[in-house]
């Protein structure tokens, strides 16, 4: 398998996983708070990536370190939280397309501040697919007038967080594996968890029955394939492609995420599949070779 067949592997595979941890999410917040999904959902993680890519730390050097904490900060700790707060208030599917915004944000800050540069069609690309997503919330907000879409500030700000941390992989971490840069933020991130879901107080006041073991089920689910599997996925997609390309993954997550909200009683017209048919043009003319 060639390297652009590769990136494309990934790109599919990947959103057919972050397609999912939206329903995945959705259910677990039956049992448990959104501060207690984030903070479970990385400890698990951790565990998980530890156990498989411990010895992969070694390749993480002194000057390494800091960007690691970087990613793990902006791509990992506080979109966790902000997914799990915005699924309460805005059916999954509209957040999954939401995230769409991330490849304009990386474009953006990409060339505001990393000095990455892309050409003419990349910028049409995006744009189009904005367009698909601008059609999708405007119609989701029609069929869900009662939703609060002032939390889609949050997933506003997850997105310019992943930007910030895929730029961050590419120019400063393209050296180091991706199992090592995962491996690495999770470590990081295992104190300040652990920190969180104690003074949610989950361990005082969770209660083992038939809906929080429900939920603790699809956290883990979350957790190692939708988290740990995904995000070194992530990584390695980003070794081997460009950072728009990386991100566009995001336009695709929208499709799955939306079919999954259509099976689980979600509202979704004709106009909303019209515009997952644009979003998939931006991608392919984001991707496009000159």
């Amino acid at each position: 398998m060639n390297k652009q067949q590769q990136k494309w592997g990934y790109l599919i595979v990947l959103s057919l996983i972050w397609g999912s941890s939206f329903i995945l999410m959705k259910k677990a917040l039956i049992g448990l708070t959104p501060i207690q999904l984030g903070a479970l959902r990385m400890l698990i993680t951790a565990v998980f990536l530890l156990l498989i890519g411990f010895k992969s730390l070694r390749q993480i050097k002194k000057r390494h370190w800091k960007y690691i904490a970087i990613t793990a900060a902006l791509g990992t700790f506080f979109p966790a939280f902000f997914f799990a707060f915005a699924i309460v208030k805005i059916d999954s599917s509209i957040v999954s397309i939401l995230n769409s915004l991330t490849p304009f944000n990386t474009f953006i800050f990409g060339a505001l501040v990393f000095g990455f540069t892309f050409n003419r069609k990349q910028l049409i690309g995006i744009f189009i697919g904005l367009i698909g997503t601008v059609i999708l919330i405007l119609k989701g907000a029609a069929l869900n007038p009662t939703q609060n879409y002032w939390y889609a500030i949050l997933i506003l700000l997850a997105s310019v967080g992943y930007a910030f941390n895929v730029n961050i992989v590419k120019k400063y971490l393209s050296d180091v594996s991706a199992l090592a840069i995962t491996a690495g933020n999770f470590l990081l991130l295992i104190v300040p968890a652990f920190l969180v879901l104690a003074f949610s107080g989950f361990f005082s006041t969770f209660e083992v029955n038939e809906t929080t073991t429900t939920a603790l089920g699809y956290i883990i689910i979350l957790s190692v394939v939708g988290t740990g599997i995904a995000k070194v996925l992530f990584n390695k997609l980003v070794h081997i492609s460009t950072p728009i390309f990386s991100s566009s993954v995001t336009y695709l997550i929208p499709i799955v995420a939306v079919l999954w909200g259509i099976i689980d009683g979600e509202k979704l017209s004709a106009i909303q599949l019209l515009a997952g048919g644009v979003i998939l043009v931006g991608v392919y003319l984001v991707n496009k070779k000159k």
